[in-house]
């Protein structure tokens, strides 16, 4: 199973040149491949091969006089440079045939020295180590400082420096780690999860979380500090510092809302052998006057957190259609009473008369659908009306 794990880097001045040149280089390269496909296309001319536009817009290059300061950093950037681009190419096709899942994917766009996120990636043919000191050693680049908040399971086949929009460093690593060493042992437990806004989850069990809401809280600071940029003149470097100022109040809102739902997700996988959740259309609820609280609360990344931690861990995570009607069903007596408006958090049942938290009542609701999921999954499939003919006339 391959994992990705980063960590925040300190480099000097001098490196955080390097870094920059190394961030233009390889946005040089993508934007002047890009180009020639693109040009290749208007013309009705063949789809220019990868070969082909290295030796054009790396090898030759270098010994222009135009792009002879791509010499200066690692020929790994350049060339990782072009295979992002062929991936995005990639997935392009594949989006206009239909072969692949999720929403449409655009054509690759040009990249910009402004852009809100600069990244290049070192592969081993780049010969980056980490020291015994525990610096990040990145050629042509020199040692880095890493903050190492925990060790690397394995050795990292891959290294990505990005510089975010708040001006901060990191290092992302991908590394293999082998799934038999990291199962948890077996549980009787499994938990249903009704996720919410007013409570970010409610468990069947009757737990709640509450919302942090981390955006509500932070509104205030960006407010300011946006009315603070939108002041300031346009192209100016008192706008540039302001916009890292704001830039810098949304990632810790981000922050704190990862580190949430990291710590939550760990908690439920390590305490359930299995999860059951309703998969919400967070799209369609993000077109209503709700949509920055469900921007806020995160659902959708904290459902894929728990899906890669499941799977990690030996866990098993069912997704329950969101056509299920968790909220109009009797978890006591399975009577269906009908929908309920959003404003009705408690009801009574008209056929057994319990009375129901709406919010655990539904989570309940989730974590019965989950294990009847799961039943028809583990049993084996049904013959059909040949084969038990077949059976008879045996």
């Amino acid at each position: 199973m391959q994992l990705r794990y980063s960590f925040r880097i300190e480099p000097t001045p001098g490196q955080r040149i390097a870094l920059s040149r190394a961030f233009g280089c390889a946005r040089v390269v993508w934007n002047d491949c890009l180009r020639a496909r693109r040009d290749a296309h208007s013309s009705g001319l063949a789809y220019l091969k990868s070969a082909e536009l290295s030796r054009r817009f790396i090898t030759e290059a270098k010994k222009t006089s135009e792009r002879g300061w791509l010499a200066e950093v690692s020929a790994v950037v350049l060339q990782q440079a072009l295979r992002d681009l062929d991936t995005a190419y990639s997935n392009f096709f594949a989006s206009l045939k239909g072969a692949r899942e999720g929403p449409k994917i655009a054509e690759p766009r040009f990249k910009s020295k402004r852009d809100n996120r600069q990244a290049v990636r070192f592969t081993a043919n780049a010969r980056w180590s980490i020291t015994e000191g525990g610096r990040l050693n990145l050629p042509k680049i020199g040692p880095v400082k890493v903050r190492w908040s925990r060790q690397l399971p394995s050795v990292p086949s891959t290294v990505t420096v990005i510089k975010d929009p708040s001006g901060r460093y990191f290092c992302s690593f991908v590394v293999e780690t082998g799934p038999a060493d990291e199962i948890l042992p077996v549980l009787e437990m499994d938990q249903g999860i009704d996720l919410g806004l007013t409570h970010f989850a409610v468990m069947a069990d009757g737990s709640r979380v509450k919302s942090p809401r981390f955006l509500r809280r932070a509104e205030k600071k960006l407010k300011r500090e946006q009315r603070h940029l939108s002041g300031k003149a346009k192209g100016s470097k008192n706008r540039n510092k302001q916009r890292v100022k704001v830039a810098r109040a949304h990632a810790k809102a981000a922050d704190a809302r990862r580190d949430f739902h990291h710590k939550l997700s760990t908690k439920l996988i390590r305490e359930n052998q299995a999860i059951s959740v309703e998969s919400l259309s967070v799209k369609g609820l993000a077109r209503t006057h709700l949509a920055k609280s469900v921007h806020d609360a995160g659902w959708a990344t904290f459902v894929n957190m728990l899906e890669y931690k499941a799977s990690r861990y030996g866990r098993t995570l069912t997704r329950v259609d969101r056509a299920f009607p968790s909220s109009q069903v009797c978890s006591a007596c399975g009577h269906r009473d009908g929908p309920k408006p959003l404003h009705i958090r408690a009801w009574t049942c008209s056929a057994c008369g319990t009375r129901h938290d709406r919010d655990h009542n539904a989570g309940k609701n989730i974590k019965h659908e989950g294990r009847r999921i799961r039943a028809a999954q583990a049993a084996p499939p049904t013959p059909g009306p040949g084969a038990l003919a077949r059976q008879r006339a045996r």
